[in-house]
């Protein structure tokens, strides 16, 4: 590999050890050909400790921990929306809430791949407005928001945002009553949005034990990153952390499939979702 502040050329040796390196750390599959996105991502950091090769900067993520966590927030996609795909919150709005405004036992969500928190704010949102506009009631809501990102999460708890990430799906209207501006181009989740939601970092690979049990899991756009094997080992863990008859929300283009036993597909029109056997 040769390497300056301007390229970052990998051989096809190199790549494949850092793919399976950062799949055994993360779940994070990378596919053949992305090369050049692995060489993107990095060149900063590797110019930044004048590394000369992927083996170097294997070596230092195993001596340094910060250093490991700045390369899996490298190489982990952050971009996410307010409301992103607006049909999960309708069917949280309009299906699941409603289904659970009975129970006398407070309703927990998990958030499973939160990035900047735009998701679990969103949800938070959705349960206000439930509240606001229905004549049901819920018992308290609370939210479990994790993340691999440490960087990501900690733009998630600080709750601040740029106009341009606020405008991208938030309403005028709710963003006038749940947001304060703090500045010329800064917008702050209001008080309200905050009460309930705890940030956790937490690998999707790890255990889910310490989690407790939930009601309700989103976990969107998440599992294109993953290998067939390790996807359908998380939703089996995931299933064991639902509570009986819960909910499973996916990606819009996401779909579950070889698991009848586990799952049963609710269709919600528009969207769908998956409820515990």
């Amino acid at each position: 590999m040769t390497h300056n502040k301007k390229e970052v050329v990998l051989t096809g040796s190199e790549y494949n050890q850092f793919r399976d390196y950062l799949e055994g750390l993360s779940g994070i599959l990378l596919g053949d050909g992305k090369e050049y996105l692995v060489a993107s991502r990095l060149r900063k950091l590797m110019a930044d400790r004048e590394l000369p090769n992927l083996t170097e900067l294997m070596y230092c993520m195993e001596r340094d921990r910060q250093f490991k966590n700045n390369v899996i927030d490298a190489m982990t996609t952050n971009e996410t929306l307010w409301l992103r795909d607006s049909h999960p919150f309708e069917i949280l709005r309009n299906r699941v809430f409603p289904a659970l405004a009975e129970q006398s036992s407070p309703i927990r969500i998990w958030s499973s791949a939160c990035s900047t928190g735009q998701e679990p704010y969103s949800i938070k949102l959705t349960e206000l407005e439930f509240r606001r506009t229905s004549s049901k009631r819920l018992p308290a809501v609370s939210v479990l928001a994790t993340d691999l990102s440490e960087s990501a999460l900690s733009a998630a708890k600080e709750g601040t945002y740029p106009w341009m990430a606020i405008r991208r799906g938030m309403p005028e209207e709710q963003l006038a009553k749940y947001f304060e501006k703090t500045g010329e181009d800064a917008w702050h989740v209001g008080k309200e949005l905050r009460q309930g939601v705890e940030f956790r970092n937490f690998n999707l690979n790890d255990s889910y034990s310490r989690l407790g049990t939930f009601d309700i899991i989103f976990c969107r756009n998440v599992l294109i990153y993953f290998s067939a094997e390790r996807k359908r080992d998380i939703l089996l863990k995931m299933h064991g952390a639902l509570k009986p008859g819960g909910y499973l929300i996916l990606g819009a283009s996401e779909a579950l499939s070889g698991m009848p036993d586990h799952y049963e597909m609710v269709s919600c029109n528009p969207g769908i979702l998956y409820r515990k056997k």
